[in-house]
């Protein structure tokens, strides 16, 4: 240890590559090694451009080999500055130092956050002269490692590849090296993904007269190794997912998705079937007619069963997320999962696993299987799904987990669900309540549409709990959520609050006020018409009610917004107004005689009948009817 601070250069070097050799392949030496202090000499070691060039060669190489340690030994690498000083030294000029740092970068970036390392465009487009075609395999592979690790966010995507990446890799897959080939095709992976414009750019890159696709095809193929298949499909995957190939182009119905089958199956390994498991469920997680082709092929399910009974974490949540993604649309794939001998038990247990992303596969799995009306009846009661559903959701889950967790709670609180009831006894209305409040938009939303689910055609009691739990300002904050979907949502839930209509009289007579006022606030909002037009059917509720239509009477702000909407040029918001006037004037019902000259006397007898000229033939039946009301007309 004192050689290595020696001005003796061959003492020093000496020493730093016996300080090499005793790390190699033992964390335990490493974080000796470290704890004495050496991390710094050794970055002054590699910085300094007058030390002889053996020396910072051999430091480069032992900070490579403490790169390759624990998260804490990268982090203290990291913190150091080492990332900035390996890229500095990709601008000189000495060919075995610059292989030096280049793996030393490949092996920070595989083993840190991606947010660790950061890389100007200057850095990649230094990095990508590294790739070129004449030089050596080891420096085409370190650079396509390097720069996976740059694909971070969209803007580092875009920024990658606008700097000419994808021709400079595309050019690397005419060489004949599987390791190589992996190394770019995963780097075209990560930069693709959920990244429309990369992926566009990726998909029409060509080189030979031969676009990338091409070769991912071809990589596809039985005849090369496993690991080349599973980043070809992956690399496809994502960019079917980003919207540069079609889900009906034959490369996806016809490759990509039999490979990813295939490697499925019990014959493979357990790693590679995790890896196959898990792009599959990427694959197939939006299309339905994807999910229903790999349902039927060769065997899937079984397969997939057979990968949850295996030890390791990461393989049983691949399963699971891959039976989420199959359920997901099809109630016939739904109902030949959850028939499968013990599924619905490791569906459960998923759901109380100490591994936190199976878990979330597992509540993923649920909710996707949950969308089945005859299973919420029928499995999801004999396994009692919602008591490890709840546990979760009260034991401070991730954002993650919880829009999971409460995206289920919607279809278990349905107004069929067996697992109502228990539900509610145990809480959940003051849960969703909670929920309603969070940041995210999404949880905002499942909140609002599981108390709307629960209020559905629900007793007055329930009713009364639920808007108690929420209380008047949340629900006009919800009403001005910046959320289309939460407002819609929002009024959906007051809607089934004031309905139907023996609820209509009792709900407003003790909350009538704050519901005109939210009703009022959405009509008055810069809202698109299929928002307005929830309002105007609460409206249409209340004016069902045999006192409850006072408050729409005695409020002349409202009528005068009825009328208007009549008026309005949107049809649906016309037929809505005309729905309520229809209601407000029903012949034969106390006080109709007063509330049609209130309204005659408005105009609302003259637009009637102005509107009978209309072609919308919804619209012209609501008029007809609503004209039939008024006594003398």
């Amino acid at each position: 240890m004192d050689d290595l601070y020696s001005q003796d250069p061959n003492k020093c070097l000496s020493s730093i590559i016996c300080i090499k050799n005793s790390v190699i392949g033992s964390n335990r030496q490493k974080g000796s090694v470290i704890a004495q202090g050496i991390v710094p000499r050794l970055i002054y070691l590699l910085k300094d451009k007058n030390t002889k060039i053996e020396v910072r060669i051999e430091a480069t190489v032992t900070i490579g080999s403490l790169a390759k340690g624990t998260a804490d030994h990268v982090e203290l690498l990291l913190h150091s500055g080492t990332s900035q000083i390996l890229l500095d030294i990709l601008e000189e000029s000495e060919p075995r130092l610059i292989d030096a740092a280049l793996c030393c970068l490949r092996s920070l970036s595989q083993h840190s956050n991606p947010s660790d390392v950061k890389y100007t465009i200057r850095n990649i487009q230094k990095l990508l002269t590294f790739a070129s075609p004449k030089e050596s395999l080891q420096r085409q592979s370190c650079v396509a490692s390097i720069l996976t690790s740059a694909c971070k966010t969209a803007v580092d995507q875009n920024i990658v590849c606008s700097v000419g990446a994808p021709a400079v890799l595309g050019a690397l897959l005419d060489v004949s090296n599987n390791s190589l080939r992996i190394s770019v095709v995963t780097c075209l992976a990560a930069m693709c993904l959920n990244n429309p414009l990369a992926a566009n750019e990726i998909k029409n890159t060509t080189h030979n007269q031969k676009i990338i696709p091409h070769h991912l095809i071809i990589f596809m193929s039985r005849e090369y190794p496993i690991d080349v298949q599973l980043s070809a499909s992956k690399c496809m995957t994502n960019l079917h997912r980003a919207g540069a190939i079609s889900a009906y182009d034959r490369t996806i119905l016809f490759r990509t998705l039999p490979c990813l089958v295939r490697l499925c199956q019990i014959e493979y390994s357990e790693v590679h079937r995790t890896i196959a498991a898990d792009t599959l469920a990427y694959l197939t997680e939006v299309d339905s007619d994807l999910q229903q082709l790999a349902a039927i092929s060769n065997q899937l399910v079984e397969a997939l069963v057979d990968l949850l009974n295996c030890p390791s974490d990461s393989a049983r949540g691949a399963a699971l997320k891959a039976f989420a993604s199959l359920g997901a649309n099809d109630e016939d794939i739904r109902k030949r999962i959850i028939d499968t001998k013990f599924l619905m038990e490791r569906v459960v247990v998923g759901l109380s696993e100490e591994n936190k992303e199976v878990r979330l596969a597992a509540v993923r799995c649920l909710h996707s299987l949950s969308r089945s009306v005859q299973q919420l009846r029928t499995t999801f009661q004999d396994h009692s799904v919602w008591r490890p559903l709840m546990a979760l959701l009260t034991d401070s889950p991730s954002i993650e987990l919880l829009t999971a967790a409460s995206s289920a709670l919607c279809n278990l609180l349905l107004e069929f669900s067996p697992a109502k009831e228990p539900m509610i006894q145990q809480g959940v209305v003051q849960l969703l309540a909670t929920i309603t409040s969070q940041p995210s938009p999404s949880l905002r939303l499942n909140g609002v549409w599981a108390l709307m689910n629960l209020a559905f055609q629900a007793e007055q009691r329930l009713k009364s709990q639920i808007l108690t739990a929420l209380g008047t300002d949340q629900i006009f904050r919800l009403l001005a959520d910046s959320d289309t979907k939460v407002i819609m949502k929002t009024l959906g839930l007051i809607r089934n609050l004031v309905s139907p209509r023996m609820h209509t009289d009792t709900m407003m007579a003790l909350h009538g006020p704050q519901v005109m006022q939210g009703v009022v606030l959405v009509l008055e909002g810069p809202h698109m018409p299929d928002v307005k037009e929830q309002a105007l059917c609460i409206l249409g509720n209340i004016a069902d009610g045999e006192r409850a239509r006072d408050h729409i009477m005695s409020n002349e702000d409202v009528l005068k917004k009825l009328i208007d909407y009549m008026t309005h040029p949107a049809p649906c918001l016309q037929e809505s107004a005309v729905f309520c006037i229809n209601n407000l004037t029903r012949r034969g019902e106390p006080g109709a005689i007063e509330r049609q000259t209130r309204l005659k006397e408005m105009g609302v007898v003259n637009i009637l009948q102005q509107l009978l000229s209309t072609t919308d033939t919804i619209l012209f039946n609501r008029v007809k009817a609503a004209l039939t009301q008024f006594a003398d007309v």
